[in-house]
């Protein structure tokens, strides 16, 4: 199956989960089940170790870890997911492009340098001799934020698509194959990026990618059954996750924060440090404000679609998607 293939029956296998995505009873949940990422350390974690979500929500919560935002996507739409942390605004989109009714109800984190995609050391190119890179044979995680980067870092460099061996592959098995000489590029992120550093390097830095207009974030998404039904769950969720945000932008609580995260994330106390370091969580009114989901995460989306249209990856964009973004359980939140 071809690249192109692949991911258009992707993002029709999310179409037809949304179709029998089911309803879930209003105001009457004993528990909820939440997807996150290993090795993605952030400050909820400390939050879920510690217990703070369950007794804020007077329901048990659940958490199921995923390898990438377009497994929990699918969860989502089967029912078995209730709210995922953290997934990627590319797996976000071609979901909702695909007709997935789910909902961006908060900014989870936001980070540049975190997500890339790494040459093998071997090959010697570097931003100078990107066009090199054609005919060699490329790891990407389909329809994820690092799918997402990887396709406008090529159409900056110039490089065919075609011209390129691209193969579908989760970030830690790409890291493993990298180290192992099967592929001569790798994209991702987290510890899995780390990894791959230690036998390449990056075409673009952060900065560099974000001058081109590659901005990445991941969400807080939900499905909208969940959102309207149990909307105070929800912004109580919400509640303690901006909570434990506010408790590590402050710096007084890292050397209490830090080791209950690392250990959540299955990460060493240095590894997760460098990766936390590289993570910015925007406070509930930063969120709420025209950058983020008064406007600009819409129109971000709507970028990312239609980046997706064009190297045709998915099918067609909406027109806008500004419904696919809910503030009002962040508003709630930011309120209790």
């Amino acid at each position: 199956m071809t690249f192109k293939n692949k991911f258009a029956a992707m993002a029709a296998s999310a179409a037809l989960l949304a179709g029998a995505q089911g309803a879930m009873a209003g105001g009457h949940l004993e528990e909820i089940t939440v997807a996150y990422f290993l090795e993605w350390p952030m400050p909820f974690q400390y939050a879920k170790a510690t217990g703070m979500y369950d007794e804020a929500m007077g329901v048990k919560v659940n958490w199921v870890s995923f390898d990438t935002g377009t497994a929990m996507s699918a969860a989502m739409a089967s029912g078995d997911i209730h709210i995922s942390v953290s997934q990627g605004v590319p797996p976000f989109v071609v979901a909702v492009s695909a007709g997935q009714d789910i909902k961006m109800v908060d900014v989870a984190v936001s980070y540049s340098e975190n997500d890339n995609c790494v040459v093998s050391e071997a090959l010697e190119i570097d931003k100078d001799s990107a066009g090199e890179l054609a005919g060699k044979k490329v790891a990407v995680p389909l329809g994820t934020a690092a799918h997402f980067g990887f396709l406008k870092q090529m159409e900056h460099f110039d490089i065919s698509l075609d011209s390129l061996e691209i193969v579908d592959m989760a970030p830690a098995e790409s890291a493993a194959a990298l180290a192992q000489g099967s592929i001569d590029m790798a994209c991702g992120w987290g510890g899995a990026l780390r990894r791959m550093m230690e036998h390449g390097n990056v075409l673009l830095t952060g900065a560099e990618k974000e001058e081109l207009g590659i901005l990445v974030f991941d969400a807080t998404s939900a499905p909208a059954n969940f959102v309207a039904e149990e909307g105070e769950l929800l912004s109580k969720f919400l509640s303690v996750t901006a909570k434990a945000n506010d408790m590590w932008n402050s710096g007084e609580n890292t050397d209490e924060m830090l080791p209950v995260i690392a250990k959540d994330a299955g990460m060493d106390l240095d590894a997760a440090k460098a990766t936390l370091d590289n993570f910015i969580f925007p406070s509930a009114e930063e969120q709420l404000g025209e950058k983020w989901l008064g406007g600009g995460v819409a129109d971000f989306m709507k970028g990312v679609a239609d980046v997706f249209v064009a190297s045709g990856s998915i099918d067609g964009a909406l027109e806008s998607y500004e419904g696919a973004v809910n503030a009002g359980p962040l508003t709630a939140a930011s309120e209790m």
